[in-house]
């Protein structure tokens, strides 16, 4: 016999986790979903329930609570997967805390094997399963009985071409030795990390025989929609990757919204790069990337500006107000302070995907940090790279501002963690010059392009950035002295 078995996978419905599954649930499979209290176990397992059940493959829920089913149906059905239409037709719940209070594990395991016969379920689910455990006798008897109840139900499951589930609250330290890991096929964790004030949300796919998933914790977070998980995964190579493929090595250059700013960069930025916009406080990174999305809209194209601090009901900038009120421009922006880059990304993919926007604008990153929650500022880096990844596979051109201290006169941009990752860097800074405070802005890097080396004086005015055409030859004091910055020391 030379032909393998083909294992069918089930789209589980909920965002995000047949990523992480490696393309689905497995049919037939008997798994297990674990976790604290309020993790989110139950919300999971109906959002797979009601995203799969039919009348072709119907859902079989036992629940062991001391209350009936109701209750558990009342906050169920405030989430938007919840379909009440499927309830007693293709999904039926059977409560089996009577069977359970005679501590028998026969009676229960004949209880679930007569529910099953008669309603012929493809997905059966059992509520909280660890409450099932704790019914059972004290000791080796009880842990011997408990061990043949979860073989049997088991074995008795997989006969029936069902696909199982378990909910239950364990522990780390529990799992090894609980007699279900014999069994299971798959296991679900759940977890809620909590920080200073701060809780997010984790999921790990602890096993899935059979198929590759993906390991490590991914966030998620809990909606109106029920469950949406972020995987922690990079997009997929370029098209130009692949072998025969021609690479254009001189992209097509792209106006800034600022003359001066094209032609330092030689023409313009190259589409689909990243430009990191540094400076202090004042500088006109703001004014920068406003005239970068109108540039855009002059074209055509619309935009996406991800901000903070500056968000819609603040917008002192009229013009880029009047974009946005337009339509052109899309915001992205949040009032929550415990987020993470993954949530951001998606939320600016999406905004990408609605408007069909070709340039984004992140400003900054040195308010998008305060956001975060305090696990996530660790991993700033990792989510700025995931993020501008993200972007450059959709060719999508981006301006991303941060706040440097004055003393950026020394060119080492190593302390804003993401210089590295961009594709381009315009410094843009003060000095003091005969009793006057001048700006001076100079472009740092160009990956794959020639650019301009000279420093350029530049001016804020009610037209926006002017920059001159000139390069400044001045002996003034740039928080260090001007031919020290002309030479890169």
């Amino acid at each position: 016999m030379s032909d393998k078995v083909s294992l069918g996978k089930l789209a589980t419905g909920v965002p995000g986790l047949d990523v992480l599954l490696g393309g689905g649930l497995s049919e037939f499979s008997f798994n297990l979903i674990t976790g604290a209290p309020g993790s989110g176990k139950t919300t999971l397992a109906h959002q797979i329930m009601f995203s799969l059940a039919s009348p072709e493959r119907r859902a079989l829920f036992f629940t062991v609570l001391g209350e009936p089913p109701l209750k558990m149906l009342r906050y169920q059905q405030q989430y938007s997967f919840f379909d009440m239409e499927k309830v007693g037709t293709s999904v039926r719940y059977v409560n089996l805390a009577t069977d359970l209070r005679a501590g028998d594990f026969n009676g229960v395991l004949e209880r679930i094997t007569k529910e099953v016969e008669d309603f012929a379920p493809s997905l059966v689910f059992v509520d909280s399963f660890r409450s099932v455990i704790q019914t059972g006798k004290p000791g080796i008897e009880g842990m011997s009985d408990l061990q043949y109840f979860v073989q049997e139900l088991g074995t008795r499951m997989t006969s029936w071409l069902a696909t199982t589930f378990l909910i239950g609250e364990y522990q780390n330290n529990e799992i090894e030795a609980n007699p279900i890991m014999t069994v299971a096929d798959g296991m679900l964790a759940l977890s809620q990390n909590h920080e200073q004030n701060a809780v997010v949300r984790k999921i790990r796919v602890v096993k899935m025989r059979g198929q590759a998933h993906l390991s490590g914790s991914h966030t998620f977070r809990i909606t109106d929609a029920g469950l949406r998980i972020y995987p922690r995964l990079l997009p997929p190579l370029a098209s130009d990757r692949a072998p025969g493929v021609t690479v254009d090595r001189d992209p097509r250059r792209i106006p800034t919204g600022v003359p001066g700013l094209d032609e330092l960069l030689h023409g313009g930025l190259p589409q689909g790069h990243s430009l990191l916009a540094v400076g202090p406080t004042g500088c006109g990174k703001t004014i920068l990337g406003s005239a970068f999305l109108r540039a855009g809209v002059e074209q055509g194209e619309n935009g996406v500006i991800m901000c903070f601090e500056k968000g819609t009901s603040r917008l002192r900038n009229a013009e880029l107000a009047e974009m946005v009120q337009s339509g052109r421009v899309a915001v992205v922006e949040t009032r929550h302070i415990d987020m993470t880059a993954e949530e951001f990304e998606d939320d600016l993919l999406v905004a990408i995907e609605r408007t069909g926007a070709r340039r984004v604008v992140i400003d900054s990153l040195s308010e998008f940090s305060l956001y975060l929650a305090p696990e996530c500022r660790r991993d700033l880096r990792e989510g700025v790279f995931r993020i501008l990844t993200s972007l450059a596979k959709k060719g999508v051109t981006a301006l991303v501002t941060v706040g440097l201290d004055d003393r950026s006169v020394d060119m080492n941009f190593a302390r804003a963690d993401i210089a590295y990752l961009t594709d381009a860097i315009v410094a843009m800074r003060y000095a003091e010059v005969d009793g006057l405070v001048k700006r001076y802005m100079s472009i740092v890097k160009v990956r794959g392009s020639s650019h301009s080396h000279d420093l350029r004086e530049y001016r804020i005015t009610d037209g926006g950035i002017e920059v001159d055409p000139l390069p400044a030859l001045v002996n003034g004091v740039l928080y260090g002295r001007v031919d020290s910055v002309n030479s890169g020391k």
